[in-house]
């Protein structure tokens, strides 16, 4: 996906705080998490890069706002982007 595919989803669909983002990639398995945006996130978007706070470590960055446990993915490699329902909404 382009920048601006990526930018107009989320303009689109806002990222409630408790909602996960599920990134459908094209090469490898999908990636469940929280786009971040740190200090370089202007920087990183204007190449196409997303800093993701995946599933597994989310627990740990809400509690320490650690941007050390993001990963940087780029966002050519997204296929589509969706939502995690929440276990209420199925």
């Amino acid at each position: 996906m382009t920048v601006e595919q990526i930018e107009n989803w989320l303009a689109k669909e806002p990222v409630p705080k408790d909602k996960i983002i599920r990134f459908e990639l094209k090469k490898r398995n999908p990636v469940r998490g929280l786009i971040v945006e740190g200090r370089d996130y202007n920087d990183l978007k204007a190449k196409n890069f997303w800093r993701i706070v995946t599933q597994t470590r989310l627990a740990d960055y809400q509690k320490t706002k650690d941007i050390n446990l993001a990963r940087i993915f780029s966002g050519a490699d997204f296929a589509k982007l969706s939502f995690v329902p929440n276990k209420a909404e199925e």
